[in-house]
C-alpha cells in the first residue's frame, strides 16, 4: 500500500470512529420497563402486597447506596440509602429458583415478627414486574418490594457485585448494612439466629 493509499485509509478510519463514537454518545434509549402500569397496581393489590414507604433518615457511612428505587406494582420511589433497620432486605428474582423456595420462610418471619424487623423485597434484574408479583401472591409474600430491573445497586458500596441470587441484607438500626448473606434461607429459626446475632434482637 502507498503512503497517499495509507493516508486515505486512515483519513475513512478516523472518520468512521468519529461519526460511531457519535452515535454512541447520542445513545439509543433503553427499553424501559416499567413496574407501575395499572395491570400491575391491580395484580399488587389482589396479591396483597404492601406499599413501600422510605426511610427516615439521610445516607450514613456504611449504609446503603443512594439508589432511588421504584416500588413494584407501582407507589412511592424509595431512596435506599434512608432505610434503617433492625431490617431484612431480601434482593430477589422471579427467574430464581432459590428465591421462590426462601419467600415463604421470608413471609413467615415478617407474618410472626415484621412489627419489630420488618422484610423490604428488592426485585432484581428482572424483565418481568407481572411474573415477580404472581409469585408473591402464590407464595402468599405480603411485605414491600421494590423494583431494581437494571441491576443499579450491583457493586454500589458497601455492596459487592450482585451475582447470584438470593441475596439477604440485615440492615441494623442506625442504617448500616450489618450483615450480607449470600445463600438462601431455609428456615425462620435460620433468620431468628441471624437478626439475633448481626442485629442484636432476641425475638
Amino acid at each position: 500500500m502507498t503512503l497517499a493509499r495509507r493516508s486515505a485509509f486512515a483519513l475513512v478510519a478516523a472518520a468512521v470512529l468519529l461519526v460511531a463514537t457519535a452515535c454512541a454518545d447520542a445513545g439509543v434509549p433503553e427499553a424501559s420497563i416499567d413496574v407501575g402500569t395499572p395491570e400491575l397496581v391491580r395484580a399488587k393489590a389482589a396479591a396483597g402486597v404492601e406499599p413501600c414507604a422510605p426511610g427516615p433518615g439521610p445516607k450514613v457511612v456504611g449504609g446503603m447506596p443512594s439508589v432511588d428505587l421504584p416500588c413494584l406494582g407501582g407507589g412511592r420511589d424509595v431512596d435506599v440509602s434512608s432505610l434503617r433497620g433492625p431490617m431484612l432486605v431480601s434482593i430477589w428474582a422471579y427467574w430464581c429458583q432459590p428465591c421462590r423456595d426462601e419467600m415463604p420462610v421470608l413471609q413467615a418471619f415478617y407474618s410472626a415478627h415484621g412489627d419489630r424487623v420488618p422484610v423490604l423485597g428488592i426485585d432484581y434484574l428482572d424483565t418481568q414486574p407481572g411474573g415477580a408479583l404472581s409469585l408473591m401472591e402464590s407464595t402468599g409474600a405480603t411485605y414491600p418490594s421494590l423494583a431494581d430491573p437494571y441491576g443499579d445497586l450491583s457493586a454500589q458500596a458497601p455492596l459487592p457485585a450482585i451475582r447470584g441470587l438470593p441475596f439477604l441484607l440485615l440492615i441494623d438500626a442506625d442504617g448500616k448494612v450489618a450483615f450480607i448473606l449470600n445463600k438462601q434461607v431455609t428456615s425462620r429459626r435460620e433468620l431468628l439466629d441471624l437478626v439475633d446475632e448481626h442485629l442484636g434482637v432476641r425475638l
